[in-house]
């Protein structure tokens, strides 16, 4: 057990330490830590009884859940805390379960379970499209909805589509290829093989939504930020009966010729008020991707201010 809690080469015990500002040295099945303040000793103790209950759980901690726990403890929220423990999803089929690693993250599954359509926004690496797709892929295994349904806006960043080879599938691949990648880090290839075969998961660029209505389906648009304001409608209004709709971006990476035509950053400022509607939002403190990822995400971030 403290093996886990400690991590692979201690490096949650290497992050504790950064948390509390002191020593902690592991000898044996025992922690010692070298500074007698006592409030430092009872909220490491604290922090130890949360950690084993997240691998009690099933859940393996990292740094950054040493973090979220570290700060949930010190802001005197025991409800942070209840919430990283108890948020999670699990894809039966596969014998998987996805845990969050940050009390945002518990937060979009929380918007996840509870509605029909949720916007997730923040930088690159802080999981917005990792945990739509566990979440889906949880959903139509389960059966709970008949088919999941993958897009995103085939928007060219400095490359050129049409100089790239191959017909029209061959040239969309390479946009699509981050979902594919999500689902089969989630669940067996073959199991991923047969749901494509079956026309369970489809896969398309956003222009093929167009004049069609996706009943008892899990849609999920990413890259969104990348959307006009009418595709962003488009795609909004195709949502129909039974159908749970998943929309993620990230507002710094926009590669629209005007950042003011984005379609994401539009139905942000008209649909906030509605109160079916979840909105997410992730900072670079949410990065878990690679702890490098955060520093340069912060790096762009600093500029920009």
């Amino acid at each position: 057990m403290l093996s886990e809690v400690c991590g692979v080469n201690d490096v949650n015990l290497q992050a504790m330490e950064k948390m509390l500002e002191t020593r902690i040295l592991s000898r044996g099945n025992e922690l010692y830590i070298e500074d007698e303040n006592p409030e430092k000793k009872e909220l490491l103790v604290r922090m130890l009884g949360e950690l084993e209950d997240h691998v009690n759980l099933g859940q393996s901690p990292t740094p950054d859940l040493v973090r979220a726990v570290f700060t949930s403890l010190t802001a005197g929220s025991d409800e942070r805390a209840e919430r990283l423990k108890e948020a999670h999803i699990h894809i039966a089929a596969a014998n998987r379960s996805v845990f969050p690693r940050t009390f945002a993250q518990a937060l979009y599954i929380d918007g996840m379970d509870a509605h029909e359509m949720v916007f997730c926004v923040g930088p690159a690496g802080t999981g917005k499209t990792y945990l739509a797709v566990a979440h889906a892929l949880a959903e139509v295994l389960g059966k709970k909805k008949r088919k999941l349904v993958l897009t995103r806006p085939v928007v060219e960043a400095g490359e050129k589509l049409g100089f790239l080879p191959g017909d029209l599938a061959q040239k969309i691949n390479p946009y699509l290829k981050p979902l594919y990648d999500a689902m089969e880090s989630l669940a067996p290839q073959e199991t991923i093989q047969k749901l494509e075969d079956n026309r369970i998961i489809e896969i398309a660029p956003l222009a093929y939504m167009r004049g069609r209505s996706l009943n008892n389906c899990y849609i999920i648009l990413d890259e969104a930020q990348n959307t006009t304001r009418e595709q962003m409608k488009m795609f909004l209004t195709r949502i129909g009966e039974g159908s749970r709709a998943i929309i993620t971006g990230d507002v710094t990476q926009i590669d629209l010729p005007s950042k003011r035509e984005s379609g994401l950053l539009h139905a942000i400022r008209i649909l906030d008020t509605i109160e079916e509607i979840h909105f997410n939002y992730f900072t670079s403190k949410d990065v878990v991707r690679n702890p490098l990822i955060k520093k340069i995400v912060r790096a762009y971030e600093n500029d920009e201010t």
